[in-house]
């Protein structure tokens, strides 16, 4: 607001100076100066008098010759001095045009013949500041309203472009160099614009990769279906094969409402417990560390003993569980990952590492959207919504997750999980 404001108080304060100059210019330029009229009125009230006042008391004689020099130019005064016969005596008035005096024995009246003015002159006085007050309110106005149209006209194209469905609009690149609040105004348009147009590639490949993934174990269905229909003699061995495919489009059905549950913040606060997080942690290392036995993958951890923190627990379990059973699934055969925790300003900080082939750090940010595996990675079943959830989950705790390249060049993922504050969550009922 203090650079629209200075801006409006300059454009405004100008204005006023401008249109006072402009108005004194046409007074220079006809020859109109303020007051003249009152100044010459005030004079030749000050002739009248001291005429009336020399023939009372220096005759009429000093009287005239003061009236001939007041009509001399350049600022003639008319002067007229009769001897009028008195009724019932003179009579000394002050009327404003005349003064009727006695000098000698005599009465005379003196006549002042006053000097007529223009309309102009008379109102010109009175009219110069409400015309000069006038002219800067209407050029302030205009200033202020083009000023502030064009953005707005912008803003306008833009908003109907972004109700039409088109997000690739932009306007912060037409605000001509504006370093004011409607131009941080148009930025935050852009900012919002390209947040949707993200919004909406991620939607549009959400149902492409949804579609994909449930297509693959259809597709497996209906072969199977199509063998029965040959061969019924494998009804055994296709029922096996058709269960473990329902099995699997059942899950993928349960990790999508899963995300989309985490993803929609219109949902009321998550439910919470008051949980040791570190507990959870050893059930899942533990369960990790014999199914990775198979594959000679030694599961290791280290760090605190125990860290109470009100959670969601069953969101706070697939969140970590996703990431290690993720590590142990890309890891290397023969290899070692790696869990530490610590803690930090009542803050879980924990670090899973693996030995697996890694994530170019151009793909570190893209293997938390959903069905993303990275280019380079060898799948190994899932549909690649663990990690999504995973950063999901813990962001509705208010913590964060976050990927790096190992020093052992697998990948690293460190999850951060706040302690006993709950803020934002709503207590689980008993």
């Amino acid at each position: 607001m203090r650079r629209l404001f200075w801006k409006f108080f300059t454009i405004i304060w100008l204005t006023m100076v401008a249109s006072i100059g402009v108005l004194f210019a046409v007074s220079a330029l006809f020859q109109i100066a303020p007051l003249t009229h009152v100044i010459e009125r005030e004079r030749q009230a000050f002739a009248l008098n001291v005429a009336a006042q020399l023939l009372a008391h220096h005759g009429k004689d000093a009287a005239v010759a003061f009236a001939s020099e007041a009509a001399k130019p350049p600022t003639p005064i008319s002067l007229t001095i009769a001897q009028v016969a008195p009724v019932g005596g003179c009579v000394l008035t002050t009327d404003v045009n005349q003064r009727e005096v006695e000098s000698g024995g005599d009465c005379y009246r003196v006549i002042l013949h006053r000097q007529e003015f223009g309309f102009v002159s008379e109102a010109w006085p009175r009219l110069v500041p409400w015309l000069s007050a006038l002219l800067a309110a209407a050029v302030a106005a205009y200033w202020v309203a083009r000023y502030l149209i064009r953005p707005v006209a912008q803003l306008r194209i833009g908003l109907s472009a972004l109700a039409a469905g088109r997000f690739d609009i932009r306007i912060g690149d037409k605000m001509q160099g504006r370093r004011d609040e409607v131009a941080a105004l148009a930025h935050d348009f852009d900012a919002s614009a390209a947040r949707l147009e993200e919004f909406q590639k991620s939607q549009q490949r959400l149902f492409h990769d949804v579609s994909h993934e449930l297509r693959s174990p259809l597709s497996r269905l209906q072969a199977a279906i199509g063998v029965l229909h040959q061969n019924p003699a494998k009804l055994d061995v296709m029922m096996d094969r058709m269960v473990r495919e329902v099995e699997r489009i059942d899950g993928l059905i349960g990790e999508i409402l899963t995300l989309a549950r985490l993803t929609d913040r219109s949902n009321a606060g998550l439910e919470v417990q008051t949980l040791d997080v570190i507990d959870l942690l050893n059930d899942i290392v533990a369960d990790a560390a014999f199914e990775a036995q198979a594959r000679k993958i030694h599961v290791s951890q280290q760090g605190v003993q125990t860290f109470v923190a009100e959670v969601n627990g069953e969101l706070i379990y697939r969140a970590l569980e996703n990431v290690i059973r993720n590590a142990v699934k890309y890891t290397s055969d023969g290899s070692q990952v790696s869990v530490r925790t610590r803690v930090k300003d009542d803050t879980l900080r924990i670090v899973v590492t693996d030995e697996g082939p890694g994530v170019p750090a151009s793909e570190l940010e893209r293997i938390f959207q959903p069905f993303s595996r990275g280019e380079d990675a060898v799948v190994r079943g899932g549909y690649g919504l663990g990690l999504a959830i995973t950063k999901q989950a813990v962001e509705r705790h208010g913590g964060r997750v976050t990927a790096s390249i190992a020093d052992t060049g697998g990948l690293a993922v460190t999850l951060e999980i706040s302690g006993m504050s709950g803020g934002g969550l709503q207590r689980a009922k008993n």
